[in-house]
């Protein structure tokens, strides 16, 4: 876990931190991106304070850590109404490949829920411990995933193919909040390689090929979002 979260760490504190800053301050000045990228930002702070309240051994900070998820979690609630009340897909240029981003998360919600349903159902098959629950009493993360990312991520695709106006204000969140969270994952898989522990296959490749595409997603649909005036 310490080599984990030293990479977790390292990107809120290079890529997260700035990049609240930045959509706030687009945010103040009207900027619809800046209001899309502060809904992501917030809702990889939501995610990370609450995979380090649920999973991390107690410590000093474990109160930091519950304001944090708290502060993050009803900041995101309140970003996505004032969005929700403004019609989102109407700033969306038409050339916005909302099909293509949109199969794209539901492959990407199906890879990572057999990534880990696979991960369960071993150890339930073979009346064993799971494969990364070392100390713990149980899959926080995976919990988190197949609970809320998974299903999350699966109804956006949906919306979005469908071109539902929640699909678009869905996707924008789910896509900066997947290209923050992935890059913290790939910095993990670093840490976690030159500490020594051990990676499987399948983690080392998927994710870091998911964080490409990703990267790709949020580049094209905030090139495809047109400011109003």
């Amino acid at each position: 876990m310490a080599a984990q979260a030293k990479a977790q760490d390292g990107v809120t504190l290079l890529l997260g931190i700035p990049l609240l800053l930045v959509s706030l301050v687009m945010s103040f000045r009207g900027r619809v991106r800046g209001r899309l990228l502060l809904a992501g930002a917030l809702g990889y702070f939501t995610y990370t304070y609450a995979s380090y309240s649920f999973l991390s051994m107690y410590n000093n900070l474990f109160l930091i850590y519950v304001i944090l998820f708290s502060a993050s979690l009803f900041a995101f609630i309140l970003t996505l109404l004032s969005l929700e009340r403004e019609r989102v897909e109407r700033f969306f240029k038409h050339s916005l490949p909302a099909r293509s981003i949109g199969f794209f998360l539901l492959f990407i919600a199906f890879m990572v829920m057999m990534l880990w349903l696979g991960r369960i159902a071993n150890s339930i098959r073979q009346g064993t411990a799971p494969e990364g629950l070392e100390h713990y009493s149980t899959l926080v993360i995976q919990a988190l995933d197949l609970a809320i990312v998974v299903p999350l991520t699966a109804i956006t695709g949906v919306l979005l193919i469908r071109r539902r106006s929640y699909g678009y204000l869905l996707a924008s969140v789910v896509i900066v909040k997947a290209a923050a969270m992935l890059t913290a994952i790939t910095a993990m898989i670093i840490g976690m390689l030159r500490a020594g522990v051990s990676v499987s296959t399948v983690e080392l490749v998927v994710f870091p090929v998911f964080n490409l595409g990703v990267v790709v997603c949020l580049y094209l649909v905030l090139s495809n979002v047109q400011e109003p005036g």
